[in-house]
């Protein structure tokens, strides 16, 4: 009877130890995401940014060397990400391709225009920055035109703007109800053992003899729970690289080693000052109180 009382409780423990780290393993793995985007925010937006293209057509009448010099000047300005020159045939060929039939049959000769795509920098991408290089390149004299989408411009520094600030309130939501979770789920489980704290305290054990094993065992299931949601995350990131091609900004090692330094540091802290504050509490409650 005995053996059969001692492996039921240890049934009891184990699934009681089990939701423990289920519980706050899930909480900080949703941490752990929410985190890992609030680091990368400035970066994915960034990029974002950078997939915005200004056009400049040049004039047919340019010379060549015109042509090369601006092209080395845009490729060494502090503005430019990347510099893409298309020549008036190039342009033809993928037209052509894009609706299905050669345009230039019909009319008998090619109306495009030799062009560079330029791609700036993030931090340029507003209209402002813009409108100022546009400026500045439409003084050249064989420049016939520049595009770019300035709606998009706009509606990007708009709503990557408001998109990271909403993620960093969804970050501080989250990190306060895993904070609340895993107090209450560790609070709970020593609530399950306030006889026994109380019975050691009552056959004279002291109040850190009887919260050392307690703080000791919760602190390493915070451990298991921060060890198995980093794996998540880490999981999580890689396998959505194949449905995501822009995903691979969330692989930068630093801020994944300080997104997984942060998870770990809290579920410690949570984890011990929980455990401790619990046992304490029942260690200070009267034994007619237990009940």
């Amino acid at each position: 009877m005995s053996k059969q009382t001692h492996r039921y409780q240890r049934r009891r423990v184990f699934r009681s130890y089990f939701g423990i780290v289920f519980s706050v393993s899930l909480i900080l793995f949703v941490v752990g995401v929410l985190s890992l985007l609030v680091l990368n925010a400035r970066q994915v937006s960034q990029h974002v940014k950078e997939q915005v293209v200004l056009t400049i057509f040049i004039d047919d009448n340019a010379k060549e060397v015109e042509v090369n010099q601006l092209e080395t000047m845009l490729k060494l300005a502090a503005f430019t990400r990347s510099v893409t020159y298309i020549s008036k045939e190039q342009a033809a060929t993928e037209h052509s391709a894009d609706i299905g039939e050669d345009f230039m049959d019909f009319l008998g000769y090619n109306p495009l225009k030799d062009a560079i795509d330029l791609r700036l920098k993030g931090e340029y991408v507003t209209t402002h920055r813009v409108d100022s290089i546009s400026a500045f390149l439409a003084e050249k004299p064989f420049v016939s035109e520049l595009v770019f989408d300035r709606p998009l411009v706009n509606l990007l520094n708009e709503n990557i703007e408001r998109a990271r600030l909403l993620l960093l309130a969804c970050c501080l939501f989250f990190l306060a109800l895993s904070i609340i979770l895993i107090h209450n789920s560790i609070r709970l489980s020593i609530y399950a053992k306030r006889m026994i704290i109380k019975t050691m305290q009552l056959v004279g054990a002291r109040k850190r003899f009887i919260r050392g094993p307690f703080i000791r065992t919760y602190l390493l299931l915070g451990m298991v729970s921060a060890l198995i949601s980093c794996l998540g995350v880490w999981a999580l990131v890689i396998n959505a690289q194949t449905y995501l091609p822009g995903i691979d900004l969330l692989m930068n090692p630093q801020t994944l080693l300080i997104s997984f330094i942060g998870v770990f540091l809290l579920s410690m802290l949570i984890s011990s000052v929980s455990a401790r504050w619990a046992t304490q509490r029942y260690l200070n409650l009267k034994t007619q109180s237990l009940y």
